[in-house]
């Protein structure tokens, strides 16, 4: 029994593959140019691993016969943004060094051996997401998984190795390695920000985006895809512009009272003469007429719009001609409620693995809390935001497999940020004991700032060329991706320390 049928035209799948690797293409180059100019010489040697990074990431995922997927490409992103994380660890780490006045071969040294434990700390609880993805999770949360988990191995192989045998190689020529510039040389460097003491103005405004989130969802819900409420979607193309008007009515003539579930969707989806069509008409339905049946009323019922005449053969078979039904997809009921089970267990167990191994790793268990608790926040405000503009914004909020994935690398990224500070304060807490938690937490946070924006900076611009240039397929679940980045640096430093340091308080108050 076909429970899950998917077709896609050559003509949208070659769009779709040209502006995915435009987009690709101009994110990587962006980012590689950002790391040269923000770390100079060591920015080169960061991109060089970065590029080495890829060519390991796809003989991976090649000699495996993986198919890249959307999801697939959503572990590809948070690998590149991983990987250059851990380079801005290590470059950071140097230039503390290095302001203490050690010499360049030592200060690199010392780099790398500080920042050892915070780069394998957020690599590892982000391949427990993976590991739990993985076991979890349906097909192509199973693409991301299997990107993701490649990803990081590679990406800790070429970050920290490759590099490491790069500087070797440059200091035992006596070459001078630069890790900034003049303007970049002591970025956030001396901040002395009571975050802290905001805690109670952030709870506040945390607590004002919940707020919002749950009414909106209680009175304007979510826009499930097919992948969720089951039915069929249809991308048409038309010879020339049409409205989503014109094409609603076309299909009244044929749908309107045919069915009790024969209520239908109409979107623009990327160019003025495309739509995207979604009924959940006979969808339910196994018998092999249905299909059939259904191209048969979106032809009489379309066909008529373009302005040259098509047979029907034409108008169903994207192979010879580009205007028609371009692509469909068909999701039965049993397979939707599989993937939203499916789904929420996966993400379920990700947060209880990443806090079970934060409290083990960190010995106290109001890191794990406060952690756990942020994440949740993350992934809650994500989906808020896609019910509060869906119907708002000109591209498509649908919640779907792929939105799932994108939750899923939002939790993975944010988890990855909150560790490193986790580790800065447990340092911190070893070097200077008679201070108390509170001034520790602070500088902690201010110490590990300028890494904190670098990290962000570079995920939200190979984000912000994928969403401009990667097409309209993929916009919605970048945009979700975009906003899940900036919500994530907010609460790791706004959200998760303060939520643990409480905790703590209030633990210790009682002993």
């Amino acid at each position: 029994r076909i429970t899950q049928d998917t077709v896609v035209g050559p003509s949208l799948g070659q769009e779709s593959i040209n502006s995915g690797m435009l987009s690709f293409i101009l994110a990587f180059v962006l980012v590689l140019l950002y790391m040269i100019f923000f770390y100079n010489k060591a920015g080169t040697v960061a991109s060089i691993a970065l590029i080495c990074n890829l060519f390991f990431l796809f003989g991976v995922l090649v000699s495996f016969g993986a198919v890249l997927t959307l999801p697939g490409i959503a572990g590809i992103v948070l690998t590149m943004g991983m990987a250059v994380d851990a380079n801005v660890i290590i470059y950071e780490r140097v230039k503390e060094e290095l302001r203490m006045g050690k010499t360049l071969s030592v200060s690199v040294a010392e780099g790398y051996k500080n920042a050892m434990s915070a780069i394998i700390d957020g690599n590892v609880t982000t391949l427990i997401t993976g590991i739990v993805l993985f076991v979890f999770g349906t097909g192509p949360v199973q693409g991301f998984a299997t990107t993701l988990i490649i990803g990081i191995i590679t990406s800790l192989f070429t970050a920290i190795l490759i590099t490491r045998l790069i500087f070797v190689g440059m200091l035992s020529r006596e070459k001078k390695i630069t890790f900034s510039n003049r303007l970049t040389e002591n970025f956030l460097a001396h901040t002395k920000f009571d975050f802290i003491g905001k805690r109670k103005i952030t709870y506040i405004i945390s607590g004002a985006f919940l707020l919002v989130t749950l009414v909106s969802l209680a009175v304007r819900g979510m826009n499930y895809g097919v992948d969720f409420s089951g039915g069929r979607a249809y991308v048409v193309r038309f010879d020339h512009n049409v409205t989503a008007n014109e094409v609603r009515d076309a299909l009244s003539t044929v749908f309107d009272g045919a069915d009790a579930n024969s209520s239908y969707e109409v979107k623009q989806f990327g160019p003025e003469n495309q739509m995207r069509i979604v009924t959940q008409y006979k969808y339910d339905d196994a018998g092999d007429n249905v299909t059939a049946e259904i191209d048969k009323m979106l032809y009489e019922a379309l066909a008529p719009l373009n302005n040259e005449s098509l047979t029907e053969a034409e108008f169903v078979t994207t192979a010879t001609n580009p205007v028609g039904i371009i692509s469909s997809d068909k999701v039965g009921p049993s397979v939707a409620h599989d993937i939203k089970v499916n789904s929420v267990i996966a993400v379920l167990f990700s947060l209880l693995a990443i806090a079970l191994y934060i409290i083990i790793r960190f010995k106290r268990w109001q890191w794990g809390v406060g952690s756990v608790i942020s994440l949740a926040l993350d992934a809650l405000f994500t989906i808020g935001l896609f019910s509060l503009l869906h119907g708002i914004l000109p591209f498509s909020l649908e919640v779907d497999q792929s939105f799932i994935a994108a939750i899923l690398t939002i939790i993975g990224y944010s988890i990855n940020d909150k560790v490193v500070i986790f580790d800065r304060i447990r340092e911190y807490q070893t070097l200077y004991p008679k201070r108390n938690i509170r001034e520790n937490i602070n500088n902690a946070i201010n110490s590990t700032l300028s890494r904190t924006i670098n990290t962000s900076g570079t995920t939200l611009v190979v984000l912000l060329a994928i969403f401009l240039f990667g097409g309209e397929v993929i916009r919605g679940f970048v945009f979700a991706l975009l906003f899940g980045v900036l919500i994530s640096t907010y609460s790791t430093v706004f959200t998760a320390t303060p939520i643990a340091y409480d905790l703590i308080r209030r633990d210790r108050k009682q002993a």
